[in-house]
């Protein structure tokens, strides 16, 4: 037993050591971006990877002017509240009825939905900008709301379609044999059963959209979101560094709070997903 204990702790220890590594490459930009955004232009220059001994916080409070943070803080909340309840709404039904359902050529459908995952956005750019010029829809809340429904579905579908598949089907035989209809069934027994998967794609698709660029930049070419409008404290030739690092922080609060609130429901869901599926 002593000798197993001994191998167990070794395989944790050589575990530990690269993950702790791969952590402190994803903790060390977040380190470098608040730290110079507590400098002054000059402190930056002359030392630009020591520690702030004189922080200010002039930089925020010039970066949320400049920048017009508290108009385009807005538009990125209405954009992404919209985009992940339509999200949210559409893959829970889709996903039901993928699971539950059976329909011809059901198989195919979900197959089509895997290879739209497979496809870059970059291919698509132009069509796509086409597109919502013919549609009316440049330059308003409404498009980016749809275009991001529309590029984040597929793996939104993915994701419970492969909860769902998971859930007994006695449960919804059940509910049939009841006189329950197939919307009240999703409503009744899949929605609420589905909740963990739905919490994760909340976070996940509100992740993907709050820190969207190139979408948002096609789409809102006047009334941009927050992270867009963080290209106003770049300059034509040179670039204050520190003002910059200081947006990027204030931009980035909101959604790093919101993953540390939720990372286990974020890891949890994932997995339970994956088993399911």
């Amino acid at each position: 037993m002593a000798v197993n204990s001994k191998k167990e702790r070794r395989g944790m220890w050589a575990a530990a050591v690269p993950m702790f590594l791969l952590a402190l490459t994803c903790l060390y930009p977040i380190y470098f971006a608040l730290n110079n955004a507590l400098k002054d232009n000059r402190g930056y220059i002359l030392d630009r990877f020591g520690m702030v001994s004189d922080p200010n916080f002039e930089n925020f409070v010039t970066a949320w002017g400049r920048a017009r943070f508290s108009e385009y803080f807005m538009n990125s909340v209405i954009t992404t509240v919209g985009a992940v309840f339509v999200l949210l709404l559409v893959s829970s039904m889709a996903g039901f009825a993928l699971a539950v359902l059976r329909f011809p050529h059901r198989k195919l459908v979900f197959v089509l939905i895997l290879g739209a995952l497979m496809i870059p956005v970059q291919v698509i750019l132009v069509p796509f900008y086409q597109t919502i010029i013919a549609t009316g829809l440049l330059n308003t809340r409404t498009g980016l709301i749809i275009s991001y429904t529309a590029f984040f579905l597929p793996f939104s579908i993915y994701l419970m379609t492969a909860f769902y598949a998971g859930i007994p089907r006695d449960l919804t035989e059940a509910a049939r044999i009841d006189g329950a209809r197939f919307f009240q069934v999703w409503w009744y027994v899949m929605l609420p059963m589905g909740k963990p998967a739905l919490l994760t794609l909340g976070i996940l698709n509100t992740l993907y959209c709050w820190n969207d660029v190139l979408i948002s930049l096609l789409v809102l070419q006047n009334e941009r979101t927050l992270m867009v409008g963080i290209t106003a404290l770049r300059g034509e030739y040179t670039t204050n560094v520190p003002l910059l690092a200081a947006g990027i922080v204030l931009a980035a609060a909101p959604i790093v709070i919101i993953y540390l609130l939720f990372q286990r429901h974020i890891v949890a869901g994932i997995a339970a997903g994956a088993v399911k599926g």
